[in-house]
């Protein structure tokens, strides 16, 4: 078969088209077109990483020793504290109900003391309102049958923390492939299995976690269906020109795409946790029909952008923002069947109002939407842990979720211990990750910028996505809490100018003292988060230990 040669390059073709040209002869030690074009697609190092045996059991060794060490950390006694801490109160009571009813139901005053002694039951008849759609309430509810009922504190956690799991290992899957390199992937995971956000949402009940999971899950399909088309338009470019055929105007199709599409439903069961799971949306959309384009450009398609809109986007379109949106539908089945549900009647007691085109059940759906947008663009209640997104990056104002103080000499302190003991479960991140994840931010920015890499634009896309939209809401009552859904990329951003350094020192000198200086940060934020795991898991220590972990004070 013919193969093609740099120097077969016709005078038309440059940096933007290297292949816009007719295939010529070339010896046969050259490598192939096809090989080419996936060296230029892909890069060397990711074409590398997984040849050898040994290098692919290193790869699972690596990854399967971090997400063990991310189910220790937070599998660990979790039922600690056998109280419904922070908004338990809420989601392990609806997640509940919803599993018994098929709807959440309403409860009478005061009813934390009963559930958490065990008398589950006393829910009403009325129909709960609710804010958030199912979701995460669901696989809380799974949770618990898996785990023993409602009546164990670790069965309502119990989803959570399996999800925290998964994350850990999804992380390091997704970071070797952006990074073509197993061990960036290995520390991409190490940090994320150790950061005090990521634990205390394993451990505890609460939506934003199963946010995180799914969008995260999303990102990760996408990553792959970016190196699956990649291979595919190198293989279906290279036939063409092999053949004697041209791209100088346009490029082949590459068919459909099932990784996006699984992209799509990721994304609609975030948004079927929370509505937050929206901007991804937009964002992951715009970011892969980027990728296609980069894509197309490099392989020398002449007209890449028009070609990449008419072959790609909108595909991925119909491929992501349809799929989202039935999957979010199909996610209220429990309530289209429930008579029950709140406001699953609105439609049959309100003729004539509401979108009337709309079949009955759909309208009322919509209604219910329509006041939950209201309610979450119109919250403004004080709140002590309210924080404004700009010190999210920071940790500046950490939420405390459960805190305990008792006297020395009771419920398990010692009686020499001298102002007594405290238990705490703090939403406060790793601060050492968190500060140095807020100076890689600003340096994936600029090498983003300056170097074109399309890592630091995977990476900036979840930043993005999950933090950026929630400065156009400080009217409203918002907690650090929220950043739990882009710490993937916090982390990833640290990870990613580790890669760059170590790339550009590599065979120069200086590249130990990189070396170093990543072991130094890694193991400074192990050691910060075994200080600090015991206000992460509500671990009684001494009130004065307590205090001095508390570094600023607007932790407290």
């Amino acid at each position: 078969m013919c193969r093609v040669t740099e120097h077969a390059i016709a005078p038309s073709a440059g940096p933007d088209r290297p292949f816009a040209t007719v295939a010529t002869a070339a010896p046969a030690d050259e490598p192939s077109t096809e090989t080419r074009l996936l060296r230029t697609l892909l890069g060397r190092r990711r074409l590398a990483l997984d040849v050898t045996r040994r290098a692919r059991f290193w790869a699972w060794f690596g990854t399967l020793a971090v997400t063990l060490l991310a189910a220790v950390v937070r599998l660990w006694e979790l039922g600690r504290p056998p109280a419904l801490v922070f908004d338990e109160t809420y989601y392990v009571k609806d997640a509940y109900t919803l599993g018994r009813e098929g709807y959440e139901r309403q409860w009478p005053d005061e009813p934390n003391a009963a559930f958490e002694a065990g008398d589950v039951d006393t829910y009403l008849e009325q129909a709960a309102y609710v804010v958030h759609p199912p979701v995460g309430k669901w696989m809380i509810w799974l949770g618990m049958e898996a785990g023993g009922g409602a009546t164990n504190p670790f069965a309502w956690r119990l989803a959570s923390a399996v999800v925290g799991v998964l994350a850990v290992f999804l992380l390091v899957r997704i970071a070797r492939r952006l990074f073509a390199s197993s061990l960036l992937g290995v520390l991409a995971g190490l940090l994320l299995a150790v950061d005090g956000e990521a634990i205390v949402h394993s451990r505890t009940a609460l939506l934003d976690q199963f946010l995180m999971f799914w969008v995260l899950v999303a990102f990760g399909c996408l990553v792959m269906d970016r190196e699956w088309a990649r291979r595919r338009l190198a293989s279906r470019v290279a036939a063409l020109l092999d053949a004697g055929g041209s791209v100088e105007f346009y490029g082949p199709r590459l068919g459909f795409r099932w990784w996006r599409l699984a992209a799509g439903v990721s994304l609609g069961l975030a948004c079927g946790v929370k509505w937050s799971g929206l901007y991804f949306v937009a964002v992951f959309g715009i970011l892969t029909v980027l990728w296609d384009m980069t894509a197309r450009r490099a392989v020398g398609v002449g007209r890449w952008w028009e070609d990449s809109i008419l072959v790609d986007a909108v595909p991925a379109f119909v491929a992501i923002v349809p799929t989202a949106a039935l999957t979010y539908l199909a996610t209220w089945w429990s309530w289209f069947a429930q008579p029950g549900a709140y406001f699953r009647q609105w439609a049959v007691e309100n003729p004539g109002q509401g979108v009337t085109w709309l079949p009955g059940p759909l309208r009322s759906l919509w209604e219910y939407h329509t006041q939950m947008w209201d309610f979450h663009t119109t919250l403004d209640s004080e709140h002590g842990y309210a924080a404004h997104p700009l010190g999210w990056i920071v940790q500046w104002r950490p939420t405390s979720f459960y805190w305990e103080r008792v006297t020395a000499g009771e419920a398990g302190c010692g009686a020499s211990v001298t102002d007594g003991c405290a238990s705490a479960v703090t939403s406060l991140g790793n601060p050492v990750l968190w500060w140095a994840g807020a100076l890689a931010v600003v340096a994936t920015v600029v090498l983003g910028v300056l170097h074109r890499d399309w890592r630091a634009t995977a990476v900036l896309a979840g930043l993005v996505a999950g933090w950026v939209p929630w400065f156009f809401f400080t009217e409203r009552t918002i907690f650090t809490f929220y950043s739990i859904v882009f710490l993937p990329w916090v982390v990833l951003a640290l990870v990613h100018v580790a890669a760059v350094a170590l790339e550009r020192t590599e065979e120069r000198p200086g590249r130990s003292r990189v070396i170093m200086a990543v072991v130094a940060v890694v193991a400074v934020v192990v050691l910060v988060s075994a200080a600090y795991y015991p206000v992460w898991s509500a671990l009684q220590v001494p009130y004065d230990y307590w205090r001095s972990l508390m570094l600023l004070r607007s932790w407290i």
